[in-house]
C-alpha cells in the first residue's frame, strides 16, 4: 500500500469526515427511528460534542435533509417552489 494512502487512512479514522458523520447520523435515523434534527442532537450528545462545532461536517445533501426536516416540523417557512410530495 502507498503512503499516501495509508496517511488518508490514518487521518479518515481520526477525524470526522463529512461522509462519515452523514453515514453516521443516517445509521442514527434509520436505527433509532429519529428525524435528522434529533439524531444529529443524539450523536453530538453521545460524543460529547457542541453542535456549533459540528457545522463545517455537514454535507450539502444532509442540510437538505435537515431543510426538509425543519420545514415539515414547522420550523421553517415553507419555501414557495412547488416540490411533489415524496
Amino acid at each position: 500500500m502507498e503512503p499516501n494512502k495509508e496517511l488518508e487512512k490514518a487521518i479518515a479514522s481520526k477525524f470526522l469526515t463529512p461522509q462519515k458523520f452523514a453515514q453516521e447520523i443516517e445509521t442514527i435515523v434509520a436505527e433509532e427511528n429519529l428525524n435528522y434534527i434529533d439524531a444529529i442532537l443524539h450523536y453530538c450528545e453521545i460524543n460529547n460534542l457542541e453542535v456549533e462545532s459540528i457545522k463545517k461536517v455537514v454535507s450539502k445533501p444532509l442540510k437538505e435533509r435537515l431543510k426538509w426536516d425543519a420545514t415539515r416540523l414547522n420550523f421553517m417557512k415553507k419555501t414557495s417552489r412547488a416540490k411533489l410530495p415524496l
